[in-house]
């Protein structure tokens, strides 16, 4: 029998998370094959999501509850969730309701066709128009920096195999994401076809601002291709000052009643200067998370961890 890991990051989810869970609870009994345990992880939610948690612990056995000491992120949530999991899969979804758990079989069946990883992909997305923008910006950045496949649909709701996992879990820095975990550990992904749900309370928790975080850490912890477009960049950028020199020179020797260009001459130094500004930007943005990960930042800090009897004895 299989073991079924669930790992559910949980961000103002108190009234959500009891719904996801006896869903989760009532389709893995129908399941032949399978054990299951959920992790839920709180990321410092500012309402009741840990006493939730807590209730929830109490009342099923084979769930364990981890309290973060502050908010990391989803991505930092779902690596201290899978670390705590022991499961020969492990699933990840979201604590709002709207990713399907009672289709979970539909990703295991996929799994047991030879796939690695297998991620929910979604006929219509009832997320705001401001998600779904993001969700095809962020489509774009795995697709070119961290070279996903075309066709493959990137969600939040997967299923990976255990050894995916452990490799996942080696890295240890304070950037994590787990998109380009999965990216640089296989290239046999899967997708299968689910109902994606609308939101019965709440918002998201993407405001613009992570939006771009997540982006700009994605590509630039899983990528060098930033590097290399600025160098392409800087190259482009200085050929075009030498013809432009050229050009100049050409012009004065052939036309000297001509006076040569003031503004034409300030707007290549404001157009190279802020192209150079723009790349020690990049470059210094990458020292940056060196010299972070050097002093070793916590990817996050476990505050508490909830464990059932059952759950320790296992």
């Amino acid at each position: 029998m299989s073991l079924v890991s669930f790992v559910i990051p949980c961000y103002r989810s108190e009234n959500t998370l009891p719904a996801v869970i006896e869903e989760i609870n009532v389709t893995m009994e129908k399941l032949t094959g399978y054990s299951h345990e959920i992790i839920l992880v709180n990321d410092s939610s500012p309402d009741n999501t840990m006493g939730t948690i807590r209730t929830l612990c109490g009342q099923y056995k084979n769930i364990t509850g981890i309290g973060l000491a502050k908010n990391f992120g989803q991505h930092a949530a779902l690596m201290a969730g899978m670390r705590q999991a022991k499961g020969d899969i492990v699933v990840c979804l979201d604590d709002d309701g709207q990713t399907p758990a009672d289709e979970v079989d539909k990703l295991l069946n996929k799994l047991d066709e030879g796939y690695d990883v297998v991620y929910a992909s979604y006929g219509k997305k009832k997320h705001s128009l401001f998600r779904n923008f993001g969700s095809k910006v962020n489509e774009l950045m795995t697709r070119v920096m961290l070279g996903k496949p075309k066709e493959l649909y990137i969600s939040s709701y997967f299923a990976a195999k255990r050894f995916i996992v452990d490799d996942m879990l080696r890295y240890e820095h304070s950037y994590a994401y787990v998109i380009g975990l999965v990216l640089r550990a296989t290239k046999n992904i899967a997708n299968v076809e689910v109902k994606h749900r609308s939101r019965t309370e709440g918002t998201s928790g993407y405001t613009l601002k992570k939006l771009l975080g997540l982006w700009f850490n994605g590509f630039t912890a899983f990528s060098i291709k930033p590097l290399r477009i600025a160098t392409i960049i800087g190259t482009m950028c200085a050929g075009g000052g030498f013809l432009y020199g050229i050009y100049t020179i050409v012009k004065r020797l052939l036309l000297p009643d001509i006076q040569a260009g003031f503004s034409a001459l300030m707007s290549m130094l404001v157009f190279m200067g802020g192209m150079i500004m723009l790349m020690l930007g990049l470059i210094g943005e990458y020292v940056g998370r060196i010299y972070i990960s050097m002093n070793s930042s916590p990817q996050y800090v476990i505050r508490e961890v909830i464990k059932t009897e059952e759950a320790e004895k296992q």
